[in-house]
């Protein structure tokens, strides 16, 4: 199983939710929201197959942490993969819209400058200036919307620049969601949890609830859980193949 987009360094109980990963075989890739928290985070993948880390700056909190900007650069050679990172276009964050977007459009332009990275990106009502920057950056082809809840059209605009897409049982909940997804394009999905966020009821969603997400896409495919499972580690490989570095 995948969990393409998690919190681990949030959950109550991080070091028992990562050696339950690494026990049962479950590749995460364990994001952050700041760069400060990033030496902690990566900790926890320490001496464990199974657990990536991308250094991240959660758009939520870029008008308070964008003098960390210098620090992820500092660090950016430690990873090949960054996130969480992107633009919220949300009534409480819309007046921090600015500032969000120099943070994006930094961290994508040294990204590119060294190489490339795998993404994982946040678009919450601003999907069109998120995929405006993937465009300038050239960098579509290399970037996952985690959770995306962008309208139809900008689902088209996102496809056409070669995203990726992370769903998961949150998303997959709801009609949108499964509307969205039944149209990515197959070989572009990854399965998440956005856990601890992402709840299930009054429990936080944890890496072992992605098998949810794959029994809601073989439904939505028509396949069975397996064959599901199978096109979404298949996609997993084509999209690191795309960025050299450590599996």
């Amino acid at each position: 199983m995948i969990d393409f987009h998690c919190h681990l360094d949030l959950f109550e109980n991080p070091q028992e939710v990562a050696a339950a990963c690494e026990e049962a075989g479950i590749y995460v890739l364990s994001v952050t929201t700041t760069p400060k928290a990033w030496t902690k985070t990566a900790a926890l993948a320490k001496g464990r197959r199974h657990i990536r880390t991308a250094l991240g700056l959660h758009p939520e909190l870029a008008h308070e942490r964008y003098n960390e900007v210098s620090l992820l650069e500092r660090l950016l050679d430690e990873t090949r993969y960054v996130g969480e990172i992107g633009l919220d276009g949300s009534p409480a964050h819309r007046p921090h819209a600015e500032i969000q977007l120099k943070v994006f459009d930094r961290i994508l332009a040294c990204s590119q400058d060294r190489g490339g990275r795998i993404f994982t990106i946040h678009s919450r009502r601003a999907a069109d200036a998120v995929l405006d920057s993937l465009r300038k950056h050239k960098c579509g082809q290399t970037a996952v919307l985690h959770w995306f809840s962008g309208s139809q059209s900008q689902l088209k605009s996102a496809i056409s620049l070669d995203c990726w897409f992370s769903v998961g049982p949150a998303m997959l909940r709801s009609e949108k969601g499964r509307a969205l997804a039944a149209l990515m394009p197959r070989d572009r999905i990854l399965t998440e949890t956005d856990g601890p966020f992402a709840r299930s009821g009054k429990r936080p969603l944890t890496p072992a609830d992605v098998q949810v997400a794959a029994i809601e896409l073989a439904s939505l495919w028509s396949v069975t859980e397996a064959e599901a499972e199978a096109r979404i580690r298949t996609n997993l490989r084509d999209l690191l193949s795309r960025v050299p570095g450590p599996t």
